[in-house]
């Protein structure tokens, strides 16, 4: 269960008593909040509170006289210039707040993002629960032979089963030696922060992670690229959606120049340019190596 019935509670007294506010708000994240997205298996992805919307960065960018009157079309054109210049502030000028449940080794990926706020749960205080990620068959994958951090093809019939086996059965000893670890039932039990290093990193754990959108299109643009770990990949697509409907004219602009487009080397643009004047271009007169000239051949589809 993704949701324990503790939060789940806490959830519907919250949703059951909402406020007014004076302050600006976004419809579209306000749907969210206190909703739990489920990502993998026992994991999830909720809205805990946001402030700001596509106007406050318009009215950060505008500094003198706010929003006035310009026009909804205006906005959006202000904002893609932004994000088409790489003009970060007024995006740092919105944020977010989300409540986080992910196994250990996609949070130690995703705490590479130093940019943020993190409150975790506490394992020297509490007793994490037995929930752990197990990949469904077909995310289990051979080493990849070209790229040294990344996946193959999918591992099938028994190996694939003998591997799913595995990762079930040590997870379970694990945990089982953990619980022995702690009890206190006929003598003093070994402390929880000493007992919780015995445990595997597909373990879930929680966090609040607060975030200004400047930094979370950062994350979002790494981590919602098809290149990044299944794992990571799949909250990041779920926050995609979220951002998505909380500040539109910001997401379409970022979905536009960053997360689906391609950043290119004055090399790589001398070659583009020479290509348009239908000059034949290859690796070896390109002035790039021969994995720039692979991924150079991927951007430009050629």
């Amino acid at each position: 269960m993704p949701l324990s019935p503790e939060q789940q509670a806490e959830i519907d007294e919250l949703r059951s008593n909402p406020q007014p506010t004076l302050r600006a708000v976004a419809p579209g994240i306000e749907a969210h909040l206190y909703k739990a997205r489920q990502v993998l298996d026992h994991g999830f992805v909720r809205v805990v509170d946001y402030m700001g919307d596509d106007a406050a960065i318009c009215q950060a960018a505008r500094v003198s006289y706010g929003r006035g009157t310009k026009s909804v079309q205006n906005d959006e054109g202000l904002i893609r210039y932004l994000m088409r210049h790489w003009h970060s502030t007024p995006f740092e000028m919105c944020e977010i707040k989300l409540h986080v449940k992910l196994p250990v080794f996609v949070a130690r990926q995703w705490i590479r993002h130093r940019t943020a706020n993190v409150n975790e749960y506490s394992a020297r205080y509490s007793i994490l629960d037995r929930e752990f990620y197990i990949p469904a068959p077909d995310h289990v994958a051979a080493q990849s032979e070209i790229n040294n951090q990344g996946r193959g093809a999918a591992l099938e019939g028994e190996e694939a089963a003998r591997v799913l086996d595995i990762l079930k059965s040590d997870s379970d000893r694990a945990y089982d030696n953990y619980e022995a670890m702690i009890s206190q039932d006929d003598q003093q039990g070994l402390a929880r922060e000493l007992a919780r290093m015995n445990l595997p990193a597909n373990i879930y754990t929680q966090w609040y992670w607060k975030v200004d959108l400047h930094n979370l299109f950062h994350f979002l643009r790494l981590r919602a690229d098809s290149h990044a770990q299944y794992e990571i990949r799949v909250y990041a697509d779920a926050i995609c959606e979220m951002v998505a409907d909380w500040v539109p004219f910001a997401y379409r602009a970022f979905s536009d120049y960053q997360l689906g487009g391609a950043q290119l080397s004055a090399a790589a643009l001398d070659c583009v340019q020479r290509m348009v004047k239908g000059e034949a271009v290859a690796q070896e007169n390109s002035g790039m190596s021969a994995r720039e000239w692979r991924e150079f051949q991927e951007t430009v589809g050629s």
